[in-house]
């Protein structure tokens, strides 16, 4: 079962002109550990929000707000819809 955290988060990456759509908290963890293009504190925060999320330790909006912390830390751009 996937876990919605709201509206959809669209990023885009300039280094290589992608753009990746993330609309449930599983895709995110699974993307933050094993595509996320930097290892920082931004990235292991959002980590450890999301894994505390999924276990209904802390609201999603938490993670959600950790995610998009992380995101840009990593040189990501929030595109519209996000």
């Amino acid at each position: 079962m996937e876990i919605q955290w709201g509206a959809p988060v669209a990023l885009h990456q300039p280094q290589n002109g992608t753009i990746e759509q993330f609309s449930t908290i599983e895709k995110v963890r699974y993307w933050l550990r094993r595509k996320w293009p930097v290892t920082d504190a931004a990235r292991q925060t959002a980590l450890a929000r999301i894994d505390e999320a999924m276990d209904c330790m802390r609201p999603v909006e938490d993670a959600r707000h950790a995610f998009l912390v992380a995101a840009l830390s990593a040189g990501f751009v929030l595109t519209r819809g996000a």
